[in-house]
């Protein structure tokens, strides 16, 4: 999932640098809504192995 969020970042940067304003916006808000959702699984796979590693 990190690696689609990096993936979008990059096209959003060059789209950018060739001057598609719509598509560069596009693309970074799917970066950041993927980088989101990856942060959360790792947040929610963080706790629930700690919480099986005490019991």
């Amino acid at each position: 999932m990190l690696h689609y969020a990096i993936v979008f970042f990059v096209i959003a940067l060059i789209a950018a640098l060739f001057g598609f304003g719509g598509i560069a916006a596009g693309a970074a808000g799917i970066a950041k809504i993927l980088f989101v959702v990856f942060l959360v699984m790792a947040l929610v796979s963080f706790l629930v192995n700690m919480t099986r590693g005490k019991g």
